[in-house]
């Protein structure tokens, strides 16, 4: 994993980035910070949650923890959006903005509604979440093996809970793919992204490494995303992240009965769940999976649990 620290602290105005220099050196074993106003700077690093001093120093105890004011989440917010935050207010209306290096902030604070009761935009924000990209390469050495059979790519659900290694997984899949393998020559990829955690764009460029022959649609609906995809850039091989309801599915389904092989992640803690799930049951009835990889977490990296084929048996 590749460090960008100068990168990161360019998201704090400079009269807050000697409090933030120490712990970004330490960025390859951080994956949150959490800022809220009036509370505790919060650290997710090395498989536990730690505290940010007034000093800039790590500390366990929550008592010493440095809390935001709300001036400076004010001057944080107008830093990241150079100034002009109104110029964001796309992005902020989703929810996140994306950093250069493919870091992510996701927003909240006090809601705006437009008249026909949609989101406007999130004003009077109060917290902010900066997951940190890493970018693992060979991450998926141990599966691509497992996933083509006869040189072609098999349509391969990741099964994972929240926060253990599913995006980071699919994104070093894709990568290789696209590149080609000693298993299966390059393969044009579609890549819907549509919360930008897999390229990580920023301003429609990808951040992290997603192969030669890997387009993206950015901050897309998947739904709309397979379809523009599938229309305008014939991908051989299309990749999307959290699999959703049955808009998804049945966009997956045109998707595979195109001719396009399919790598997929969905939140769950084993198969017999995802199964269950009413909006999934098509796929599971027409075994469209081929492949499916569960994922644990051990420490602060992923591990993969098992990889079975469509009968659900151990490959």
């Amino acid at each position: 994993m590749g460090s960008s620290t100068g990168g990161l602290l360019t998201i704090f105005p400079t009269n807050l980035k000697q409090l933030f220099e120490h712990v970004l050196h330490e960025e390859e074993h951080i994956r949150e910070i959490r800022l809220r106003v009036h509370a505790p700077v919060l650290i997710s690093m090395g498989g536990e949650e730690i505290f940010l001093t007034e000093s800039g120093k790590i500390e366990k105890d929550i008592r010493k923890a440095k809390r935001l004011s709300c001036l400076e989440m004010e001057e944080i917010m107008q830093h990241i959006c150079h100034d002009s935050v109104y110029a964001y207010e796309e992005e902020i209306k989703k929810g996140f903005l994306t950093l250069p290096g493919g870091h992510r902030v996701g927003i909240a604070g006090e809601v705006v509604l437009n008249d026909l009761g949609e989101i406007k935009t999130i004003k009077n924000i109060s917290c902010l979440n900066i997951r940190i990209a890493h970018e693992m390469m060979g991450a998926a050495d141990s599966v691509m093996n497992k996933i083509y059979q006869e040189g072609r790519v098999q349509n391969t659900l990741i099964i994972s809970p929240p926060g253990c290694g599913k995006t980071t997984l699919l994104r070093d899949m894709i990568r290789q793919v696209s590149n080609g393998t000693s298993y299966g020559s390059p393969c044009q990829v579609g890549v819907v992204d549509e919360r930008s955690e897999i390229a990580g764009c920023y301003h429609g460029v990808a951040q992290k490494n997603v192969g030669e022959r890997t387009d993206i649609l950015d901050a897309c609906p998947k739904k709309l995303g397979m379809m523009m995809l599938l229309r305008s850039m014939a991908p051989q091989v299309m990749a999307i992240d959290e699999l959703g309801g049955t808009e998804d599915v049945e966009a997956l389904l045109h998707v595979v009965q195109s001719g396009c092989a399919i790598l997929v992640t969905i939140h769950g803690d084993n198969v017999n769940e995802i199964k269950n799930k009413c909006y999934l049951q098509e796929l599971f009835r027409e075994k469209v999976f081929r492949r499916f990889i569960l994922l644990s977490r051990k420490g602060n990296d992923f591990r993969i649990e098992q990889i079975l084929n469509e009968d659900f048996e151990k490959c």
